[in-house]
């Protein structure tokens, strides 16, 4: 079955990836012409998330959930670009993930990928890998990009990130991506396309998305919107270039109006 973590890793020009999953974005962007933008507009807005974290913030640890391959430009290469002693943890429950992770990351000793459903908070907070590296007592960054989408239950997606809030010390963040649109009929399509290839998988509307954050953060300006527009730097590091097969679907986003409404959407927020 295709995963998350591998077709993500195809759309960025990974090569951490199998024929089911490279079918499966195939098929996604036949059926939702602008995903492959989407994906790597949210992939371009994890690196100015982290380096304003990391350089601006002057945040140095980092919890990384649903982090996918640790590829180019992930969160340790970034944070640890602008502080070299920052520690990050990744957390995924794909087993080629942990094993690709561990022997990419085996050399950086102030980084840690440990294998976990993101959906089991509390477990997470608790492990001792987490432990080692992450000290709850000082502000951390916590990322949840683009995995909003792969919680379908609203009321679990609410009480994990419920769970983060509350283990945060004040000057804490949380950086949150998901895939969304404007409308509920143009959510429900998309989320027939992920469910027929077997995702766990929930498009929702931007007003459901916002409603399911907790009150108690605030949100970092320009606040939450399509990440595609989360202070772009056009100066910023470029993603490999994909495969041949998915030339064909590089900017078809700006191509329509009716795909413009397609994005992930979040940002960063702050515990006060």
């Amino acid at each position: 079955m295709p995963t998350p973590a591998r077709m993500y890793d195809y759309s960025l020009g990974g090569k951490d990836n199998y024929e089911v999953d490279r079918q499966a974005v195939l098929e996604v962007n036949r059926r939702i012409p602008g995903g492959l933008d989407i994906a790597r507009q949210n992939r371009l807005f994890l690196y100015r998330a982290v380096r304003f974290l990391a350089r601006d913030s002057g945040i140095r640890q980092f919890l990384d959930l649903g982090s996918g391959l640790p590829t180019q430009q992930n969160v340790h290469h970034v944070a640890q670009e602008f502080q070299p002693d920052a520690n990050v943890v990744y957390v995924d429950d794909d087993p080629v993930v942990l094993t690709h992770g561990r022997a990419i990351l085996a050399e950086n000793a102030r980084t840690r990928v440990i294998m976990a459903d993101i959906r089991e908070t509390a477990e997470i907070l608790a492990h001792p890998q987490v432990r080692e590296l992450i000290d709850f007592a000082e502000p951390v960054a916590i990322l949840c990009l683009s995995v909003g989408h792969s919680i379908p239950d609203d009321a679990t997606l609410r009480n994990m990130l419920t769970t983060l809030v509350a283990a945060m010390r004040g000057g804490s963040y949380l950086a949150f991506s998901q895939a969304a649109t404007t409308t509920p009929e143009q959510a429900a399509a998309a989320t027939e396309v992920a469910t027929g290839l077997g995702l766990d998988w929930k498009t929702r509307t931007t007003d459901e998305v916002a409603a399911l954050l907790p009150e108690e953060l605030e949100s970092v300006e320009p606040g939450l919107l399509d990440v595609d527009g989360w202070r772009p730097d056009p100066s910023q590091p470029p993603l490999a270039p994909v495969d041949a097969p998915l030339l064909p679907f590089i900017g078809m986003r700006a191509q329509s109006e009716e795909h413009k409404h397609s994005m992930e959407f979040g940002g960063v927020l702050r515990r006060p």
